[in-house]
């Protein structure tokens, strides 16, 4: 069973930067669609991007357009989020998921697309 580790959270000051990991152990996620989530206090969980397994597809919410990238490397068995230009509302922690495989009849933009989920890293951007 794959098991994905986010790390790269921290505290920034709005307006700065941070970049998330997501490793995947114990087997492949190239056949797998990856997904940036995140979950404020009190809020349920929400799409932020999603990578598709050969890298060459992305989706973004609207909210996140323009200032955060999600990339990856299989050879590596890791996907990234870049967030630039962040803001307090985005204190949240964040979660990276994959999908069971390429082929999905869910929106990838919701959590039952996944399968596999990391532990999330918070992310607390100050004002």
């Amino acid at each position: 069973q794959v098991q994905l580790v986010e790390s790269g959270g921290g505290l920034v000051q709005a307006g700065g930067s941070l970049k998330l990991s997501c490793a995947a152990s114990g087997g492949t996620i190239d056949n797998s669609h990856v997904g940036w989530f995140r979950q404020a206090p009190g809020k349920e969980r929400e799409f932020v991007a999603v990578i598709g397994w050969s890298g060459a597809n992305t989706v973004y919410a609207d909210s996140v357009k323009g200032r955060f990238t999600v990339s990856r490397d299989n050879a590596v068995n890791t996907a990234w989020l870049q967030m630039n230009t962040l803001k307090p509302e985005e204190t949240a922690v964040y979660y990276c998921a994959a999908t069971p495989s390429p082929f999905s009849t869910v929106p990838l933009t919701a959590t039952r697309a996944y399968n596999v989920w990391g532990q999330g890293t918070q992310v607390t951007v100050s004002s």
